[in-house]
């Protein structure tokens, strides 16, 4: 029997079950659930699975071909191909504007950026020859891990050193946890919507993913209570400050809430603190409250730079960080050493520190015109998030919603992409990936205007 690669999450009420298809898809390579390279699920496979005939999986691989999302390889199936994010300078469909990205936005601040592009030339003729010609430590050098602790100590201000890693981006933290934690068909609790990466990682791995319900302040506790006792969990994740996607951040009581449960049921807890550096007044982080059972994970990608791909890891023992650097030598062997230093560098001399200011700057600016131009009713949504949570009116579904938007010249993230089933009427808007306030504009003009239309007939019966 052939392995199913990918499935989507798909409903009736999304309209025609092949552009449901393709729109699941377009989703989950935007949002980075699935990527470039992945091979497709044959046909018939995949028809079996969803229990839809052959004709309509072929025509939602025909309409993903058309979008430019896939490639038939003759005799060897159907790949995924890389999406690169349109400019808006010169954008391949005329006004197409990236919201699907979740990313730091662009800011404007020339002093700024050439202390940034200064400071990565300084970088490069300051490098020694044995960081350029020799493999470095797995988990990062002392200096490395000292800039990490400087780093988390606003957040975990009493840091023993030896139980925090560097590690080549929160996704590769991640797999090293998971392969600590769990081995195949064992069950890992998460947040009804969680991160695609995690649901991407979880289905690499054959791990099961638990959803718990959420409210207004994050999972419930009885509902993690009740599934410590009847699922027997391998870990909770949960993302407690602005959750990506709905921007929640849970409150201190639900936090120790959480921690005293996984305590009574000794369930270690991974904490993926992605936005927790941007918040002007952080929550103390879970691994405050549950310091013996909480992995910890604190990134740059959210905060600093994508790029760098760095992030901090804390384990919850010295024994236990030796157990992880273990994972990531025999997966990633380290984090890249020219980023690691050119991350410590800016953590030293306040770069760092400087770019979240200016990211905090921007990202108001950006709330201040997604307040002006959505319905307040329809956004949730925090001052210090760069992305916004979309319900969309009952006329709408969410396939269609996208792609009616797409074609409008926005493309946004569906509800698909973080949900385990039952996925909202909702979609992801990333305020970030704009290249500018002026295409953040025009974009948000085109989603409140969708917003109140009726929609289109898309199928034409002959």
């Amino acid at each position: 029997m052939v392995k199913v690669t990918w499935k989507p999450s798909i409903t009736k009420e999304e309209g025609p079950a092949y552009l449901a298809i393709a729109n699941a898809l377009e989703a989950d390579i935007l949002s980075g659930a699935i990527s470039a390279g992945l091979r497709l699920p044959p046909q018939r496979s995949l028809a079996g699975v969803l229990g839809l005939d052959f004709t309509t999986i072929s025509r939602a691989y025909a309409e993903a071909r058309a979008r430019g999302l896939v490639e038939a390889r003759v005799g060897q199936g159907t790949y995924v191909k890389s999406i690169q994010p349109t400019q808006s300078t010169a954008p391949a469909t005329p006004g197409l504007i990236d919201m699907g990205m979740n990313q730091p936005p662009p800011f404007d601040n020339p002093a700024l950026q050439n202390r940034m592009t200064q400071s990565m030339a300084y970088a490069q003729q300051a490098t020694r020859l044995d960081l350029l010609m020799r493999y470095q430590i797995a988990g990062g050098t002392k200096r490395d891990r000292e800039a990490g602790r400087q780093w988390l100590s606003p957040l975990l201000p009493d840091l023993e050193p030896e139980r925090l890693i560097v590690s080549p981006g929160a996704q590769g933290a991640l797999l090293a946890i998971l392969s600590q934690l769990a081995k195949t068909g064992d069950v890992i609790c998460t947040e009804s919507l969680t991160y695609p990466g995690m649901r991407a990682l979880a289905a690499q791995l054959s791990v099961t993913l638990h959803p718990l319900v959420m409210d207004d302040r994050g999972i419930v506790p009885d509902a993690f209570e009740k599934a410590c006792i009847e699922s027997k969990p391998k870990a909770l994740y949960v993302t407690p400050t602005l959750h990506n996607p709905t921007t929640l951040t849970m409150p201190m009581q639900r936090r120790q809430a959480l921690a005293a449960i996984a305590q009574r049921h000794c369930v270690p807890i991974i904490e993926d603190d992605a936005y927790g550096a941007l918040p002007s007044q952080a929550v103390p982080p879970i691994a405050t409250f549950a310091p013996d059972l909480t992995y910890y994970i604190g990134s740059l990608a959210k905060c600093v730079s994508p790029a760098l791909r760095i992030a901090y890891l804390v384990a919850p023992n010295a024994e236990k960080a030796a157990h992880l650097i273990s994972s990531l030598r025999a997966t990633a062997c380290m984090a890249s050493p020219l980023t690691a230093n050119l991350a410590s560098q800016w953590i030293e001399d306040g770069t760092a520190k400087a770019i979240v200011t200016a990211v905090r700057q921007e990202t108001i600016h950006r709330q201040k015109c997604l307040q002006s131009y959505l319905p307040a009713d329809r956004i949730q949504t925090d001052q210090h998030a760069f992305h916004a949570w979309l319900s969309l009116p009952s006329q709408w579904q969410r396939g269609e919603f996208i792609t009616q938007l797409r074609s409008a010249g926005v493309s946004v993230v569906g509800s698909d992409a973080f949900a385990h089933q039952d996925a909202p009427q909702a979609v992801r808007l990333g305020l970030g990936s704009p290249d500018s306030r002026a295409d953040l504009e025009a974009s948000l003009k085109i989603i409140a205007d969708l917003l109140t239309r009726e929609p289109a007939l898309n199928i034409m019966v002959v």
